[in-house]
């Protein structure tokens, strides 16, 4: 498949480069977040969930090897155990670089009775990409997923913090009219937006 970019299998892991290798990319601003929010742990360990969303930040929406890395150094952990919570969780983006907005369309028994599976292959059909799959341009990541908890408005899908639905062909069109439209990134945004989540109000 040429014209996509697919999903990395979910039998790879991400790999950690060798020490010489490690280079911090963490802003002085992210820092300083990770530096805050450890003040309101009891231990460091506590603090890897936080510490990864600022790392999926960072990296631009991605959890590869390095990010995982730096979260890892920054805590003072191992590679493994912070890449075991990062494989274990699918919020966190350790796969593939997802495009700049990734199309979370819920496919459980409320969005299916509702018709979800006619918005799948709409996207299919307008995009070129099914489950997993990233057009070449790296706008649009496409993935199935489980119950978004939004039955009243199902089928329902959700880029980066927002939901949408009920959605049908003209919604459909609307929303990626838009989205081609938002030159930021929505994964970024969504992992801003939950990094804040975990600072005190003055700090955001």
């Amino acid at each position: 498949m040429s014209d996509v970019i697919q999903l990395g299998s979910p039998s790879e892991r991400p790999r950690a480069p060798r020490a010489d290798e490690l280079q911090l990319r963490f802003s002085e601003t992210a820092v300083a977040e990770l530096e805050e929010i450890k003040t309101h742990y009891p231990d460091l360990k506590s603090c890897i969930l936080p510490a990864l969303w600022i790392a999926q930040r960072e990296y631009g929406g991605y959890l590869g090897g390095e990010a995982i890395a730096e979260a890892a150094h920054r805590l003072n952990r191992s590679f493994a155990e912070v890449e075991g919570v990062a494989t274990f969780y699918t919020m966190y983006n350790t796969a593939h670089m997802p495009g700049r907005h990734k199309l979370e369309l819920c496919t459980c028994v409320t969005c299916h009775v509702c018709g979800t599976y006619r918005i799948r292959d709409l996207i299919k059909q307008k995009l070129g990409v099914g489950h997993g799959e990233t057009t070449a341009d790296g706008m649009f990541t496409m993935e199935e997923v489980e119950c978004l908890n939004a039955c009243d408005r199902a089928p329902v899908m959700q880029v980066g913090n927002d939901y949408y639905g009920p959605l049908d062909e003209a919604g459909l069109d609307a929303l990626l009219d838009k989205l081609r439209a938002t030159p930021e990134s929505t994964v970024v945004q969504m992992s801003d937006a939950i990094v804040k989540m975990h600072l005190p109000a003055v700090a955001k």
